[in-house]
């Protein structure tokens, strides 16, 4: 159980890296230079498959670790 937790800890670190930065630059999100920074955008393709992959090792991060915790 603790090696599935670590290939999946892997595996999560590695698709968080590859999502796509979604604001330009760090300084913008502190001074607020960009208007539309947080406008809506929907996720297509890719992006859609990291996100929704990004999830569900997240939830399955939080599962395992829930269950090795009782068991």
């Amino acid at each position: 159980m603790k090696t599935f937790l670590l290939i999946i800890s892997l595996l999560l670190i590695a698709i968080v890296l590859l999502q796509s930065n979604k604001a330009e630059s760090a300084s913008q999100i502190i001074t607020g230079g960009n208007s539309d920074l947080f406008s809506n955008r929907k996720e297509r393709g890719i992006e859609l498959l990291i996100s929704r992959l990004t999830m569900t090792l997240g939830l399955t991060f939080f599962l395992v670790s829930v269950i090795m915790e009782f068991i």
